[in-house]
C-alpha cells in the first residue's frame, strides 16, 4: 500500500517525503528518503541482547527513537518540496502502537505536522466475521491510543469487494446474520462487541482499495483530506494547549528557582556585611550592595578584571538578560567581602 500511494503520487507530481520505521523488512518495493535499516541493524540488535522478532524491532525503535528529533528537522525541511509524508511502520501493533517509542514518534509528528493514522486491513482475509471483529478491535484500540484522525484502508478489493464489510458496520441485524451461523464461544463475545462497537462505526473513514490495480485512492485523499480538516478543528488546538501548559510550567520553574537564588544571595551578602563591620552596610539589601560595586578602587577592579571578562562572555551566551547579570555581581560583591574580611 505504501508503494500504491507513493507511486500515485509520484504520477500526480507530487512527491512524498518516504520514511520506513521498520527495522525487520528484508526487501522494500519503494525509494526511501530515510529507513531505520541505515541506523540501526536489526540482527545485530537481536544478537547483542538475546532478543526473539519482536523483542528486536523494539529494541530498534527504541534506538531510533533517541533521534527522532533528526527525522523531525528532514521533515521540516522538506514542508514546501513535499506535500505528503508517508511513515511506514511494522505491521505488529504490540511492537509500535503499543510502546514507548511507538508513542514517542507519533506524539512528536502529531505535535508538529497534520497526522493521520491510516490502518490498514486484509479484506480477502476478513470474510469470517469473527475475524473481521478482530480487526475491528485492533482499528479501535489504535484510535484509542494514538487519539488522531483514523482512515481504515480495505486492502485488496480486486480479490473480493469490501462491500460486505461497510454492509456489516452499517447494518447491526446482517452482522448477526453472519453470526449465527458460527456457533463457538469466541461468536457469541463477538455479537456482544459487536454491539460496544457501534458508535466507534458511526464516525469511522472507510476505503476499499487494492494495491495492485491502484483503485480506491482517489476516495482514499479525499478521506485524507477531511480528516486534515479533522485535525486542523479538533486535535491541533489541544495539542497547542498541551505545548503552552508546558512552556507555563517550565517559565514557573525557572522563576523560582530564579527567587530561591535571591534568597540565598540575600542572606549572604547581609551575613557578610554584618562580619564586615561598617554600620550603614548592615541595613542593605541585595539590590544595594550590588549598586555599591561602581565605589570599588583601581587596585580592587584590576583584581576582578579577568573574572568580569569571564563572566561577560557566560552572560552573552546565556542570554539570561539582566537578572543573570544582577546575580553574577551579587557573587562578585560577596567574594569581594570575603576577601575583605580574610585581609
Amino acid at each position: 500500500f505504501p508503494q500504491c500511494l507513493a507511486a500515485h503520487l509520484h504520477g500526480q507530481r507530487c512527491p512524498p517525503y518516504v520514511i520506513n520505521l521498520d527495522p525487520a523488512v528484508h526487501d522494500l518495493p519503494f525509494p526511501t528518503n530515510i529507513d531505520i535499516r541505515d541506523t540501526v541493524k536489526y540482527k545485530e540488535v537481536m544478537k547483542q541482547y538475546g532478543l526473539g522478532p519482536n523483542g528486536g524491532i523494539v529494541t530498534s525503535l527504541n534506538l531510533f527513537a533517541t533521534r527522532f528529533d533528526q527525522v523531525m528537522k528532514f521533515i521540516d525541511k522538506r514542508q514546501n518540496a513535499s506535500k505528503y509524508v508517508i511513515i511506514d511502520t511494522p505491521g505488529q501493533i504490540e511492537v509500535f502502537t503499543w510502546s514507548a517509542s511507538g508513542t514517542i514518534i507519533t506524539e512528536a509528528l502529531a505535535s508538529s505536522f497534520p497526522s493521520v493514522v491510516v490502518y490498514v486491513m486484509d479484506t480477502s482475509r476478513s470474510t469470517n466475521p469473527i475475524t473481521f471483529m478482530s480487526n475491528m478491535l485492533y482499528a479501535c484500540s489504535i484510535l484509542y491510543k494514538t487519539k488522531l484522525p483514523f482512515i481504515v484502508v480495505m486492502n485488496k478489493t480486486d480479490i473480493i469487494d469490501h462491500s460486505f464489510a461497510v454492509e456489516w458496520m452499517q447494518d447491526f441485524e446482517t452482522f448477526q446474520d453472519a453470526l449465527n451461523q458460527e456457533t463457538s464461544y469466541v461468536s457469541n463475545l463477538t455479537r456482544s462487541m459487536s454491539l460496544v462497537l457501534d458508535e466507534f462505526y458511526s464516525s469511522l473513514k472507510v476505503v476499499g482499495v487494492s494495491a495492485v490495480l491502484g483503485t480506491g485512492l482517489d476516495e482514499f485523499f479525499i478521506q485524507l483530506s477531511k480528516a486534515v480538516d479533522e485535525y486542523e478543528r479538533e486535535y491541533r488546538p489541544e495539542y497547542e494547549r498541551l505545548r503552552k501548559t508546558l512552556e507555563e510550567a517550565q517559565n514557573k520553574q525557572k522563576r523560582e528557582q530564579l527567587e530561591h537564588l535571591w534568597k540565598d544571595m540575600g542572606s549572604v551578602c547581609v551575613q557578610g556585611s554584618t562580619l564586615a563591620g561598617p554600620a550603614d552596610a548592615s541595613a542593605m539589601g541585595p539590590s544595594e550592595l550590588i549598586l555599591t560595586r561602581g565605589t570599588l578602587d583601581e587596585e580592587q577592579e584590576e583584581r576582578e578584571s579577568d573574572t568580569d571578562d569571564i563572566d561577560h562572555e557566560v552572560t552573552e551566551e546565556s542570554h539570561e538578560g539582566p537578572a543573570f547579570r544582577n546575580f553574577m555581581q551579587g557573587v562578585r560583591m560577596k567574594c569581594q567581602r570575603r576577601s575583605n574580611l580574610n585581609e
